[in-house]
């Protein structure tokens, strides 16, 4: 359609494009190349919490500067979480000061995390003041609920921006954080001095700054996990009742077994000083995020009073404590950046997050966490929902690691045909296959404990990131255990097709087996996504449908929600097995009525083969390897 504009109007067009055109070219895209080499002067960020209860963070900060063009970043790559999550939605407020002057700002048009400014003649330090409005649903990680009525949890990445061009070694911040009144908390960071609930801490580099969270509660519990230890090791809780916040007996003597086991594993430890920052709330996500010295880990109300939920989440906190040795000290060379905003790679996560995950699982029972039995059960279901991925049909398991951004933020359904981030769970089986050939060919003299020690045992005490590649990785095994060791893993990785290429369960001497028979504690585990294939909520709601399964034949799909069973009986667990039992008797069809979206149709799904119940039992005369496996280290 052809305009047609006076010309007053035509004047203040061409104005208006004039200028936004100047401003598009006063904003460079080309991202910055950071130098290594110190950032004149301190920054200082003033954190006030007083507001968190209402989930307001207020930030004032000053940067120095320098007359000229300036940019500043908020940080994007955040470590740990492994795509570009830095929450900078949740950032309001933004206003940029300097001699009581406002300074424009402008965002990069195609880096939303890159802020450009002109400052003036004369200037020497511009004052940033803003909000962080932390969440009140959804998102991950740092973007997710960090705060209650009673708790907050911070990750210092959320409240401050720093200058572009710069290694963020390179530059160094002095932070002040304002506690609601009376609350007590927990970071790595050092304090400097504190007056009443405001804490001074001490000047440290941007990296470490971002590095090291902090937690702090109305109702807060600090316990020596490491007494009389030379290096403090604390385990620091939050929650939104007093009552979950008691550590028992059992737990204590666990998590000090932890350090211990840790310590002995890898032979060396990477920090000054290591803090367990654990919140228990129903209000905040489930998740674990690894720092270097510290941890933020978040579960359920009733993780420490409730025995089935700690053993459910016990393999959490080992999990980002190894990350201190795994990912933090030894990391990828990709996943080590300059700085937070230049892009990371994350084709290593399964030796970053499923090494690691492996070795969760061994040392939670090493220290008494979990029962041999716990693990034997907890690897089971691993090797069963991995034996059932689809996906493997068209995407290797290396694959699921380098597009990690796209495998943490997959919505909807298709999870088995789509895969997910599966070098955790998967990455458990590749590296228990390790492990086991190791004990294999060195006729169990060797093992992945000695790889542990040669890879992250070194420069006892430091903290400076030592990077490696897949050859660093390769070089090390074959120096536990002469071996092919570079085809082992490129076959078992780039491996796409239906079987499961990792053999470590069953060279451990053990099996899993599927019969209709419930295990012998009488829970009933039986997973419909084995048998006629989908999974729902107990409301009926599909989530997973097995690609190419009798459901999947059927016409079913994820998001239809199941209405009734057979004649009219209403969807529940229970009607579902029992219909499932039928067919496998009288090998007429499973008749659904399903909803699906403001329709409602009948299915038939022509499925017999009845209730499957994974199992999982020893191979006869195979070595028990897994024995040798989970034994503590004396």
């Amino acid at each position: 359609m052809k305009l047609h504009l006076s010309p007053g109007v035509l004047a203040l067009a061409v104005t208006a494009a004039l200028a936004a055109s100047a401003c598009a070219q006063a904003a460079p895209t080309t991202p910055i190349a950071p130098k290594d080499e110190p950032y004149v002067g301190l920054l200082t960020v003033d954190v006030d919490l007083s507001r968190a209860p209402e989930r307001i963070f207020s930030v004032h900060e000053s940067i120095p500067v320098s007359s000229g063009p300036f940019t500043m970043y908020y940080p994007k790559w955040i470590p740990g979480e492994h795509m570009p999550s830095g929450p900078i939605s949740n950032v309001a407020g933004l206003v940029v000061m300097a001699n009581g002057k406002k300074i424009a700002w402008r965002r990069d048009p195609l880096d939303m995390y890159t802020f450009h400014m002109d400052i003036p003649e004369g200037v020497t330090q511009i004052n940033v003041a803003f909000q962080f409005l932390s969440p009140d649903a959804g998102g991950e990680f740092g973007a997710g609920v960090s705060a209650t009525r009673n708790l907050v949890d911070m990750e210092f990445n959320q409240v401050a921006f720093y200058p572009a061009g710069y290694y963020s070694r390179d530059v160094t911040i002095q932070p002040t954080v304002e506690l609601p009144a009376g609350w007590k908390f927990a970071s790595a960071l050092q304090v400097q001095s504190r007056d009443g609930d405001t804490i001074h801490f001490a000047p440290v580099a941007f990296n470490d700054f971002v590095d090291s969270p902090l937690v702090a509660g109305r109702y807060f519990d600090r316990v020596d996990l490491a007494p009389g230890a030379k290096v403090p090791v604390h385990f620091n809780v939050v929650g939104d009742a007093a009552k979950d916040i008691v550590v028992s007996k059992d737990e204590l003597a666990g998590l000090r077994n932890l350090v211990t086991q840790a310590n002995r594993l890898f032979g060396a430890h990477h920090y000054k000083s290591y803090n367990f920052l654990l919140t228990v709330s129903d209000a905040t996500d489930d998740f674990g995020l690894e720092h270097h010295q510290s941890s933020d880990d978040r579960m359920p109300a009733d993780f420490l009073r409730d025995a089935d939920s700690y053993k459910r989440g016990a393999t959490l906190l080992p999990h980002e404590y190894v990350h201190s040795w795994n990912g933090k000290f030894r990391r990828p060379a990709k996943l080590w950046t300059p700085n937070f905003n230049v892009p990371m790679q994350d084709q290593m996560l399964w030796v970053y997050e499923g090494l690691t995950d492996y070795w969760a699982g061994v040392l939670a029972t090493r220290s008494g966490m979990w029962t041999d039995a716990d693990y034997r059960k907890s690897i089971m279901r691993i090797h069963n929902a991995m034996a059932h991925r689809t996906g493997r049909s068209w995407r290797s398991l290396q694959d699921t690691a380098t597009a990690a951004p796209l495998t943490y933020q997959y919505g909807g359904g298709w999870t088995n045909y789509r895969r997910s981030t599966d070098f955790y769970p998967e990455g458990q089986l590749l590296w228990l296959d390790v492990d086991t050939k190791i004990r294999q060919l060195s006729h169990n003299q060797r093992s992945l404990d000695n790889f542990a020690k040669l890879f992250y045992g070194m420069e006892n005490g430091s903290y400076l990131t030592s990077t490696y590649t897949f050859n660093d990785v390769v070089d090390a095994l074959n120096q536990v255990q002469p071996f092919d060791w570079a085809t082992f893993l490129k076959a078992r990785l780039d491996y796409t097709g239906p079987k499961l290429p990792e053999q470590g369960l069953a060279r451990s001497g053990w099996q899993v087996v599927y019969n209709h028979t419930p295990d012998k504690n009488g829970k009933d585990r039986a997973l419909l996504t084995d048998s006629i294939g989908f999974s729902a909520s107990s409301s009926g709601k599909v989530y997973g449908v097995q690609w190419n399964g009798p459901a999947f034949k059927a016409g079913i799909v994820p998001g239809m929600t199941i209405v009734a069973v057979g004649d009219g009986q209403a969807y529940t667990g229970d009607v579902i097995k029992a219909a499932i039992k039928q067919a496998a008797t009288d090998k007429s069809p499973i008749k659904l009525l399903v909803k699906d979206g403001d329709s409602y149709r009948h299915v038939n799904v022509d499925y017999h083969g009845g209730l499957k119940y994974p199992h999982i039992v020893r191979i006869k005369g195979g070595t028990d390897y897994l024995k040798d496996i989970l034994a503590p280290v004396k």
